[in-house]
C-alpha cells in the first residue's frame, strides 16, 4: 500500500484545544476517507471497508451541513482548506 501524505493543516497545539469543535471532526474524517479510499483502489472486495467509508462519509455530510447552518464563513474556509467539494442543496 502507497502511504500519501495526509493533511496537516491544523497545527500540533490547535489540535490538543479543539478536538471537539466541527472543524477538527471533520479533519479527522476527512482523513479517514483518504485512507480508505486508497486501501479500496488495491482491495475493490473489500466490501467491509466500502461500508465503513460510506458510514464515514455520511458523518462527515451531516457535519459539514451543521457547520454550513451555524457558520457559513468557517464552512467556506475549511472546504477551501480540505479541498472537498460544496455539498448540494436541496
Amino acid at each position: 500500500m502507497v502511504k500519501n501524505s495526509f493533511i496537516s493543516v491544523i497545527s500540533q497545539k490547535e489540535k490538543e484545544e479543539k478536538r471537539g469543535s466541527v472543524e477538527f471532526q471533520v479533519f479527522c474524517f476527512t482523513n479517514k476517507i483518504r485512507r480508505l479510499t486508497s486501501h479500496l483502489e488495491l482491495h475493490k472486495k473489500d466490501y467491509l471497508s466500502q461500508r465503513g467509508l460510506r458510514k464515514i462519509m455520511g458523518k462527515r455530510q451531516r457535519l459539514l451541513a451543521y457547520l454550513s447552518k451555524k457558520n457559513r464563513g468557517s464552512y467556506k474556509e475549511l472546504i477551501d482548506q480540505l479541498n472537498i467539494r460544496e455539498r448540494k442543496i436541496r
